[in-house]
């Protein structure tokens, strides 16, 4: 669950974002100005962040406030290992994949994001589940986030670690490594093991 500080600098930063893009009037414009500081103030007064960066990170985001879109591959290999890939930033291991680009289409994003961060090539076969990242129990992060976890066949490549990535494994159920929280969840993982036993399982979501 989001914590509250964060819920309200998310609304906060809602409201502000869609008075700017809807509501032209020149003094509603510094009202949701006055809005958008008051959430930097908050997210500032919470963390080690100066205000004024928060605020201009904030001010980057156009347009109706909607979820970021984050993309992860489940690859399992002849032996019902699962496919991850060590963060180089943290030193922990994780599923391959990331933020969505707005050139892909979701099967498309997935794969590229398996490549570039392991080397293998894979086929988009499943939507395994679809997971509000503040449900699951993921460490606070400053935007909203859908987690979108694809089941992918293996089809080709060779282990290539990357700029992102500094090592690539296979692992049992009974031997995972430590995980990055930020990205991935041991719970989920386990979850996906479940769903290679049993392939009819339906979709996961919320």
């Amino acid at each position: 669950m989001v914590i509250r500080w964060l819920d309200w600098v998310r609304r906060l930063q809602s409201i502000a974002q869609a008075g700017f893009t809807y509501n032209h009037d020149a003094y509603d414009q510094e009202r949701y100005q006055q809005v958008q500081a008051i959430a930097s103030e908050i997210a500032s007064e919470h963390t080690s962040i100066d205000t004024t960066l928060i605020t201009t990170l904030y001010q980057h985001e156009k347009g109706y406030a909607t979820p970021k879109i984050d993309v992860r591959g489940v690859v399992f290999n002849e032996k019902g290992e699962l496919l991850l890939v060590k963060e180089a930033s943290t030193q922990k291991w994780t599923l391959p994949g990331g933020w969505a680009d707005v050139w892909d289409t979701p099967s498309q994003a997935v794969e590229r994001e398996i490549v570039e961060e392991s080397g293998y090539v894979t086929k988009t076969i499943k939507l395994l589940a679809v997971y509000d990242r503040d449900t699951q129990g993921h460490p606070a992060y400053e935007f909203a986030v859908w987690k979108h976890y694809f089941l992918c066949d293996l089809i080709g490549g060779q282990a290539q670690t990357s700029v992102e990535t500094s090592a690539i494994g296979w692992f049992a159920e009974d031997a995972l490594p430590e995980i990055d929280t930020g990205r991935t969840l041991e719970k989920n993982l386990k979850r996906f093991f479940e769903h290679h036993r049993n392939p009819t399982l339906p979709t996961d979501f919320d």
